[in-house]
């Protein structure tokens, strides 16, 4: 069970603190998930549901649910455009009307449109940057996962950046989800509902038992196909303002090593290795999310340090505006993919950083 929530200079809110920070790992795998909450916080059942229920409509709360190892299934790549400045919101909007687009940010750079698109293979995910890239008339840097060597937004939001994280998963291989249990895999990407009893609606729903579902997702965070299982926030919406994709070009003989330091280091959210493009030789990225550009360029100029990188070449990105951010569709079956309307582009500057 997580531990309990200590007082901080960064205060959240309570109902935060409460239900957001302690669990963004370890989400009961029983059969009354929410009843095991409330005795923890010492609150009631039903305003345990309700205070989730808040924290999703203000949109602090992404979803309980889980993130998936790279190689449990489905597939991923991130994405680059350069965009003409006069075009950026009609393109964002582009992008982000396409279902299998999950993350959408504009950065500080001359590639200025940076988006993940999901689905449940590599053909889908070709053919899907196919239409956007013929949809825009504008090519793409496409570039794909490698080696994952810290992958977990999971950390105590109570500090300006991230600390050691909150309990650091061991490294294991992951298990590839057998195709009977895909349905249950779409479920848990979609999220847990807020309701007493959740995995009793997804037996009903799926024809099997509770305990073969709460032992299927025990058995995912056993063999690594799970990651996490818990709250799955929203980082802008806790404070943090700032954050920084840092890249760099390392001779693929020491690009393991330094990737593992990185991941080691405090303030590090994301490491991964992903292949390069043509006008794009970088190979290994950082995420560093924080309250303010100072604290994050100050953990990057750190870690830079530590991680044996200081001499190789970089380029540091900040986020400007966020177009779109949901979670993936890795197993959930795509819909019709949306035609981009004025209401689009009008939501795409709501959603700005």
């Amino acid at each position: 069970m997580p531990a309990a929530v200590l007082p901080t200079p960064h205060s959240l809110p309570a109902l935060e603190l409460a239900l957001l920070n302690p669990w963004q790992r370890g989400f009961p795998l029983v059969r009354a998930p929410f009843q095991q909450i409330a005795h923890q916080a010492g609150m009631e059942l039903d305003a345990v549901l309700a205070g989730y229920a808040q924290l999703q409509a203000s949109g602090a709360l992404s979803r309980i649910g889980g993130v998936f190892a790279g190689h449990a299934g489905g597939a991923a790549l991130l994405a680059a455009m350069a965009v003409p400045p006069e075009r950026l919101h009609a393109v964002a909007a582009q992008v982000s009307a396409h279902p299998g687009v999950n993350h959408n940010y504009e950065r500080e750079h001359h590639y200025n449109l940076w988006f993940v698109m999901t689905g449940q293979d590599d053909a889908a995910v070709r053919a899907a940057m196919q239409s956007l890239e013929e949809a825009t008339g504008l090519p793409a840097l496409q570039l794909r996962m490698e080696r994952a060597y810290r992958i977990d937004l999971g950390f105590d939001l109570r500090q300006r950046t991230a600390p050691v994280p909150m309990a650091a998963a061991p490294v294991r291989s992951a298990v590839p989800i057998a195709a009977a249990d895909r349905p249950l895999a779409a479920l848990l990407e979609a999220g847990v509902p807020l309701e007493p009893q959740p995995f009793d609606r997804w037996a009903e729903r799926l024809g099997r038992t509770p305990d073969d579902i709460l032992h299927t997702l025990q058995q995912w965070l056993d063999n690594g196909t799970l990651r996490r299982l818990g709250a799955i926030v929203r980082h802008h919406e806790l404070g943090f303002d700032a954050n920084a994709m840092t890249v760099f070009d390392v001779p693929d003989s020491a690009v393991d090593a330094c990737g593992e330091l990185l991941a080691r280091e405090p303030g590090v959210t994301l490491a991964y290795k992903r292949t390069p493009a043509a006008g794009w030789p970088y190979n290994l990225y950082c995420m560093v999310h924080g309250r303010d550009r100072a604290a994050v360029l100050a953990v990057i100029e750190r870690v830079t340090a530590l991680s044996g990188l200081a001499h190789y070449p970089r380029q540091t990105l900040f986020s400007r505006q966020r177009f779109k951010q949901t979670g993936p569709r890795r197993f959930r079956a795509l819909p019709a993919t949306s035609t981009p309307t004025a209401n689009a582009t009008e939501e795409a500057h709501a959603l700005s950083l």
